[in-house]
């Protein structure tokens, strides 16, 4: 394979995942997702967190987006293969937004420990408190 083909698939995956990010859009709650996820890449950039912080805002940002993505698949999947109602559908479902939940609340968790004192240092200098 030459180095030339192999340069286009590679552009060729990054425009497929791409499109996938983009048709995630659909769904409502990765639009919320994304925004706060915006919200948090905004506060890596202003304020002075140190490099360990950073690093977990990014993973779990990146964790909890994903696991968002995969959930939204799943749902897809689950809807083309029974578009009928079942149990056993819905609990799978369940499961796979149970799973975007607990990444979820674990970031909220984080969030609170790593971002708020900078909020709140922000916050004491201009004299809200």
């Amino acid at each position: 394979m030459s180095n030339m083909s192999y340069f286009k698939k590679i552009i060729r995956a990054f425009y497929n995942a791409f499109r996938g990010i983009k048709e995630a859009f659909i769904e409502q709650s990765f639009r919320i997702l994304f925004v706060i996820a915006l919200f948090v890449v905004f506060c890596l950039f202003y304020f002075p967190f140190e490099p360990l912080e950073r690093a977990i805002l990014i993973l779990v940002v990146a964790l909890v987006l994903s696991l968002e993505l995969i959930n939204s698949q799943i749902e897809r999947i689950l809807d083309i293969l029974r578009p009928d109602y079942s149990e056993e559908v819905r609990k799978m479902k369940d499961i796979s937004a149970g799973a975007v939940l607990v990444a979820s609340i674990g970031a909220i968790f984080l969030a609170v420990i790593i971002i708020l004192p900078y909020i709140l240092l922000l916050l004491e200098r201009f004299s809200f408190f």
